[in-house]
């Protein structure tokens, strides 16, 4: 139980870091656009988790009994969740096209791994729905009622490939791969497979020194270390609980973004924080509550059978 608590909360961090990238972008000077910045994100970060691997001696050992197909599974949806959520962003908007993807994530992750037979933890469908609804009440009050089918249903997708990516990451964590040379694994494959479309992006704005840090700490914090955290939780926390705590990311964006960057929200958005809130701690402390209680129930007397 204490290493599923720790695995939690290993999730929960990565998700605190994830939530920082938007304010860290509000820094970046004229013509970061989000593609290029996502670019330099996973490049950087790929590398950085590379050479992190690399110093712990991860890639060297047992390299060739690696599961092969999950690690290729993670790479593909390392690129294919930049390339569908960008181009779904542009056309749905930020704010829909956030809840669809980070929305459609967990429910799609559930569906998943129930197909896969793997139960879901208690309390999971509940936490699920509040936290859903709380990222809905962040983000979608007052914005325009057009809705642009193509845009959401790419968005959809960058769901789907996180789903992939998270699913493949467990199922070759499991099959003894170890947490960073996974991560490593899938963010430079993804990389490579975006590398085309990388060299096609500007870049001027990195020659700044603010967008370099910027990029420096999308690189190597928001994703690098982000991951390495996510991988150490995701080897003991089912893939349906994974991608639910990963709403912490937009809790953390929102607060980050009146705290940091002086933003009011409305009062909407403050009841789908709480709504949020509920839901990731409804799922952290359900399982405990539940062994708690099953402890509790006093063992019935010997001898009074018949």
């Amino acid at each position: 139980m204490r290493g599923k608590a720790f695995g939690r909360l290993w999730i929960i961090a990565a998700a605190v870091l994830w939530g920082t990238t938007g304010t860290a972008q509000a820094f970046a000077p004229p013509g970061a656009t989000p593609p290029s910045v996502g670019a330099s994100r996973i490049l950087i970060g790929g590398l950085a988790l590379l050479v992190v691997a690399g110093l712990q001696g991860q890639l060297s050992r047992h390299a060739a009994c690696w599961p092969r197909l999950p690690l290729l599974l993670a790479a593909l949806g390392v690129a294919a969740y930049q390339l569908c959520f960008f181009a779904g962003v542009v056309r749905a908007g930020i704010a829909l096209g956030t809840v669809v993807a980070l929305g459609s994530a967990p429910i799609l992750t559930g569906m998943v791994t129930k197909l896969r037979g793997e139960p879901w933890e208690p309390g999971w469908p509940i936490a699920t729905f509040l936290a859903l609804l709380g990222l809905a009440c962040i983000l979608l009050p007052g914005r325009a009622n057009h809705v642009d089918l193509l845009g959401v249903m790419l968005c959809a997708g960058a769901g789907a490939a996180y789903t992939m990516f998270t699913v493949a990451s467990r199922q070759a964590l499991l099959a003894g791969a170890p947490e960073t040379g996974t991560m490593a694994i899938a963010f430079t494959g993804g990389a490579a497979l975006l590398l085309p479309l990388l060299l096609l992006r500007p870049h001027d704005w990195l020659a700044n020194p603010r967008g370099l840090a910027v990029a420096l700490h999308l690189g190597l914090i928001a994703t690098a270390l982000a991951y390495i955290c996510f991988s150490r939780g995701l080897r003991v926390t089912p893939a349906s609980t994974a991608t639910t705590l990963s709403l912490a990311e937009p809790l953390t964006a929102t607060t980050l973004g009146i705290v940091v960057l002086g933003e009011r929200p409305p009062l909407m958005a403050a009841v789908g924080m709480l709504l949020l809130l509920s839901g990731l701690v409804w799922l952290a402390i359900t399982p405990r509550w539940r062994r708690d209680a099953r402890l509790s129930i006093p063992p019935p007397p010997a001898g009074n059978a018949g």
